[in-house]
């Protein structure tokens, strides 16, 4: 498959979560195209069937800083078109699951998924603005996996994260 994944390139979970699905899955001989503003600190040096590719918010002058999230709408649009994306996995509801779903409305394909991992603040910040998470997520559409996948569990103890696991799971439900 194709699979796109959308992240924040830091240290923090998401990154590290993202990072370590894109390995598991491009083991398996997924190509997968890593999104973001830089390569993910996890991914620096060459992995095969993974393809980093950064997105450049454009400043326009009437908004008060660039626009990131149109940047990366317009990146996974073209990442569809060129790369025949199959699915975005998108790290973080807002901006990245925002932006997939609009790329998924510009590119107009049913062949296109989308799913959305939600982490740390998208619950505590996001969970605080009943708007953002009731209605704005509700009508997102496609986002059909919520997996909180934390670091820290529900004893204190850290938990253990298998990526292969996880990415055989997720490629083999139907996304429809």
């Amino acid at each position: 498959m194709n699979i796109g994944i959308v992240c924040y390139p830091t240290h923090g979970g998401s990154g590290v979560v993202a990072s370590e699905l894109a390995i598991g899955l491009a083991r398996k001989g997924h190509a997968v195209h890593i999104v973001s503003y830089a390569p993910p600190f996890r991914l620096r040096t060459f992995h095969q069937n993974i393809f980093i590719h950064e997105v450049e918010a454009a400043a326009y002058p009437l908004f008060k800083s660039p626009s990131y999230e149109l940047g990366l709408a317009a990146k996974l649009v073209d990442l569809a078109e060129r790369q025949g994306l199959e699915i975005i996995h998108a790290h973080y509801a807002v901006p990245h699951a925002v932006s997939a779903y609009l790329a998924r409305q510009i590119f107009n394909s049913r062949r296109l998924k989308t799913v959305t991992t939600l982490h740390g603040t998208d619950i505590t910040l996001g969970g605080a603005d009943p708007s953002v998470v009731i209605h704005g997520l509700g009508r997102i559409g496609n986002l059909v996996l919520f997996l909180g996948l934390g670091e820290i569990g529900p004893s204190g103890g850290q938990t253990h994260l298998d990526a292969a696991h996880f990415a055989d799971h997720a490629v083999a439900h139907d996304l429809a």
